[in-house]
């Protein structure tokens, strides 16, 4: 096991929100670029990619000594992860849309621990079936739900960095690792926007939301995420994160300014609850 000298408690913290802040500023970000026409979403995408992973290189290079490489796998599972998200934002809010991906995600590592053995006690079984609910509530027909295919898009983004999340565990140095997967699914990014060359259109706006989003709130905030996790507890690391969907809702409020409805509080208050009972009643694991 590898030794992390223990990180200020008020270091600790502040690296966290920025982290969680850059989680949700990706969101932001490519729903600015993409709802205005500013970008397509192909573009966005290979943008995105090719910043965070020349970023991750830059901080893997310069930081501590580790080991640890890319898997193909892994990078398909970035790249399906990174094309949904920016093709269900061309019409998705950006609160609805960081909801379903945050539940996507949450239920696909849950579900993989569940068929791997774990057993779910009681209020734990009570928060899956109450976040589940809250995803189907979202989802029914109505004049405030959001558009099926993109949201189905979101779900599958979710999904796929579930898995993606999953394969990491363990694979050596997170940010070396991290890069390499970037870099492998740099290509297949490349091949989806030259087929769909008809399509492209960038403008000064577009390119610099999908380089931030890219380079600041992914590759930095990976990094900066992977820099203090040792030093969470893993319940912690897993609760900090149910910050994310409020912020972005918050940021598309203030910043974007989109609606918050009724059915999307009342969805979040499901899904984010829910999950939130699944892990507070999680029992302790090993090692972080």
């Amino acid at each position: 096991m590898t030794y992390h000298a223990q990180m200020p408690i008020a270091r600790t913290t502040t690296l966290t929100a920025l982290a969680m802040l850059a989680f949700a500023g990706n969101s932001l970000l490519c729903r600015l670029a993409l709802k205005g026409g500013a970008i397509d979403p192909a573009s966005f995408t290979t943008l995105r990619l090719v910043a965070g992973m020349a970023t991750l290189w830059l901080v893997a290079r310069w930081g501590s000594p580790g080991h640890g490489s890319g898997h193909w796998l892994s990078g398909l599972a970035l790249f399906a992860y990174a094309a949904a998200f920016s093709f269900a934002y061309q019409s998705l809010p950006a609160a609805t849309g960081a909801l379903l991906l945050f539940g996507a995600v949450q239920v696909t590592m849950i579900s993989r621990g569940v068929w791997a053995g774990e057993r779910l006690r009681l209020l734990q079984s009570v928060g899956m079936a109450l976040a589940l609910v809250g995803l189907v509530a979202l989802l029914l027909p109505g004049l405030a739900a959001p558009p099926l295919t993109a949201a189905l898009l979101m779900l599958g983004a979710g999904c796929a960095w579930g898995v993606y999340s999953l394969r990491g565990k363990g694979a050596g140095d997170p940010t070396r690792v991290t890069a390499g997967n970037f870099l492998l699914a740099c290509p297949l990014a490349v091949g989806l926007s030259l087929l769909t060359a008809n399509t492209w259109h960038l403008d000064a706006t577009g390119v610099a939301c999908a380089l931030a989003s890219g380079g600041l709130t992914s590759g930095l905030g990976y990094a900066i995420w992977y820099a203090v996790l040792p030093h969470l507890k893993a319940i912690h690391a897993s609760t900090v994160q149910l910050s994310v969907p409020p912020l972005t809702a918050l940021g598309g409020v203030v910043l974007l300014g989109e609606p918050l409805t009724l059915r999307l509080a009342l969805a979040s208050v499901a899904i984010i609850g829910g999950i939130a009972l699944v892990l507070r009643d999680k029992a302790p694991a090993g090692g972080r």
